[in-house]
Order: structure tokens, then C-alpha cells, then sequence
């Protein structure tokens, strides 16, 4: 093992290369949201927060589950599907939990703001943004700071979900020629919600449709937020999530125009579905995978780190490119990523 800090300088250039290159995307998960403890609950705080705006009896259904030593709410939620056609009630109310408990908070949006800025300055016409959390901390940064983004829907107060936005290219009208040309316009936003997020909900009559963040949604509708649950991977082949992950894998995998870069930040890499589309994104020689986390479990790290075109850092150990040495302090933290790409 590597442990001089020759290493960790090298990891920090490699990394810095990285984020500053062409045709970066980033993969978000929930520890870019926390914000040490001032945003949103990781999930193995998330049970404690939402617990008493779950309906009573799901509530106590999920709590036996919990004392009977399942593993965290996924794993309660999981024990009481039947693994029908038809989902279990509780995953309903969880979802209607957070969504309640999530349209109360407000945390501060400087690190996603320096984030969504930095972005906006690059030079490609569309910056690739996959989240896997529910809240709505980049949508918020973005128009505070006057940066384009486009989440897949369209309109203001009921908005529409139109997955074809995103395959949309902004122009300006160059005007006071003999011949108009068209000026595109850099740095817009794509953020793909891969589990839906505060404010989705699915109506019988309008179909797809986002609100204010804050609102509750209409009676008779549904919230679109993907629980935790071994269900989700299956919820993502249904509408909307299957044209967001069709973007996600396409942008890994297919093209046209994939991306070279993947930057998985507070991302433990535990979720099934997700890393198989990784995986098999990582089979096209010109992809690198940066896997920036506070921790990895042993399983975890040890299943990345032997990939010759992976990077990870985390605080207690460090992967460059299958060689393994000590960890960073602070690489891996989003305040401090925000401020890097």
C-alpha cells in the first residue's frame, strides 16, 4: 500500500484533471446533500425524521420490522412486500412521508450554488447532472444564481414532464448581419432525478406533472419519489424515471456524445441498479470512474479499486488507477468539490 504524500498529491492532481476536463458528469448521491448535518438525513437517519408522518399502522407494521432487526428502512420495507404485481402500502406512505417532512426543510444552497456557477462557466452546451436524492438543493441554486437547468419538465405552477427537453439545444440569433447566425448557448444544466423528487406526482387526469417544491401535492395524485426499497430498480422502468435512466445509460454507454468522466460524489455505491449501469459504462476504455465518498464499506472498495480507470477517495483510504494508498481528509467532501470542478 501506498502512504507517502507523494500520494496524496498525485490523487489530488488526478483528480483535479479530472473534474476539469471534457465531458465531466456528475452522479449524486445523499452525502452531497447533507451538508454536515445541515441539509437533508442520510439514510440511516431518515426513519428518525419521517417516522411520525407515516400513517399509524404502516408506522407500526415498519417499527416491528425495525425491532425485529432488520437492517434500516429498506430492509423493513422489503420484509413487508409480497413481491406481487401490486406494491405494499408502506413504501406509499414513506414516500409521502419524506416528501412532507423533505418540503419543510431549507438548508443552505453556497455549495450547490458554487456548483451549479462553476458549471455554467464551462464551454460544452450541456453539463450532465444524475441525483439520486429527492430534494430540491441544485433546482434551488440554479435559480438563485441565474443558471440555466433543465430537469425534464416544462411550465411553471403544474409543470409537464417532456423528456424530450432534453435532447433540446438553446441558440441566440446573432443579429445586424447580412446573414443571421445562431449562437448556442453553453453551460445549461441537465439534471436527471433518477427516484423522482419533491414535487413529482402522477395525476389520473393530467399525467406526469412537477409543483412548487413546498406545495403539497393535488389530492388524488401520487408522489413520483422512488423509496428506498429492492423495489426501485424495477420502479425505474416505468414512467418518468425510464427516460431519465434511458439518458443515464446512454450518456455512460451508447452516445451519441457519452461522457469521459463519471463523478460519483457522496455516493456509497450500494444500489444494485445503479452500479451495473456503471459497470458496464466502465467497459468503454475512454471512461473514468471517481468515486468521492466519506467511506466505502471493505466490500465496496475492494470490488472498484482493483479498475485501472478508477478513482476513489475517501478519508480513511484512497484508490488511483488500482493503486491503493492513504485517505484524504477533505477531497471527497461536496463543499470542497464544488469549489474543484
Amino acid at each position: 500500500m501506498a502512504g507517502t504524500d507523494d500520494f496524496v498529491k498525485r490523487v489530488e492532481r488526478m483528480v483535479r484533471e479530472q473534474l476539469r476536463g471534457q465531458r465531466v458528469g456528475y452522479l449524486l448521491g445523499a452525502g452531497a446533500s447533507h451538508l454536515d448535518g445541515q441539509g437533508y438525513p442520510l439514510a440511516n437517519e431518515l426513519w428518525e425524521r419521517i417516522r411520525d408522518r407515516v400513517e399509524s399502522s404502516q408506522r407500526a407494521a415498519i417499527q416491528d420490522k425495525l425491532d425485529e432487526g432488520a437492517d434500516g428502512l429498506e430492509e423493513a420495507l422489503d420484509l413487508l412486500d409480497t413481491g406481487g404485481a401490486a406494491d405494499s402500502p408502506h413504501r406509499h406512505s414513506v414516500a409521502a412521508a419524506i416528501g412532507d417532512y423533505f418540503g419543510t426543510l431549507e438548508p443552505p444552497l453556497d455549495a450547490h450554488g458554487d456548483f451549479v456557477a462553476r458549471l455554467a462557466r464551462r464551454t460544452e452546451s450541456a453539463e450532465s447532472v444524475f441525483c439520486l436524492n429527492y430534494d430540491p438543493l441544485l433546482e434551488r441554486a440554479a435559480e438563485r444564481s441565474g443558471v440555466r437547468l433543465v430537469d425534464g419538465f416544462v411550465g411553471a405552477e403544474q409543470a409537464y414532464f417532456d423528456p424530450a427537453v432534453f435532447q433540446e439545444q438553446i441558440g441566440t440569433i446573432q443579429r445586424g448581419r447580412r446573414h443571421p447566425q445562431v449562437r448556442w448557448v453553453t453551460g445549461v444544466i441537465h439534471l436527471f432525478k433518477l427516484h423522482g423528487s419533491v414535487g413529482w406526482y402522477e395525476s389520473p387526469s393530467t399525467g406526469i406533472r412537477r409543483c412548487c417544491y413546498t406545495s403539497p401535492i393535488p389530492p388524488g395524485t401520487r408522489r413520483l419519489m422512488v423509496p428506498p426499497q429492492h423495489r426501485k430498480a424495477t420502479d425505474t422502468t416505468t414512467p418518468p424515471y425510464a427516460a431519465l435512466w434511458s439518458e443515464f445509460r446512454r450518456l455512460l454507454r451508447h452516445g451519441p456524445s457519452p461522457i469521459y468522466r463519471l463523478a460519483c460524489v457522496g455516493y456509497g455505491m450500494r444500489d444494485h441498479h445503479v452500479n451495473a449501469v456503471i459497470d458496464n459504462g466502465l467497459a468503454r476504455s475512454n471512461l473514468t470512474l471517481l468515486v468521492l465518498a466519506r467511506s466505502l464499506t471493505d466490500d465496496i472498495f475492494y470490488h472498484w479499486s482493483p479498475k485501472t480507470n478508477v478513482i476513489i477517495v475517501t478519508r480513511n483510504r484512497c484508490s488511483l488507477y488500482s493503486e491503493v494508498g492513504p485517505g484524504h481528509p477533505d477531497l471527497w467532501n461536496f463543499a470542497r468539490l464544488s469549489k474543484e470542478v
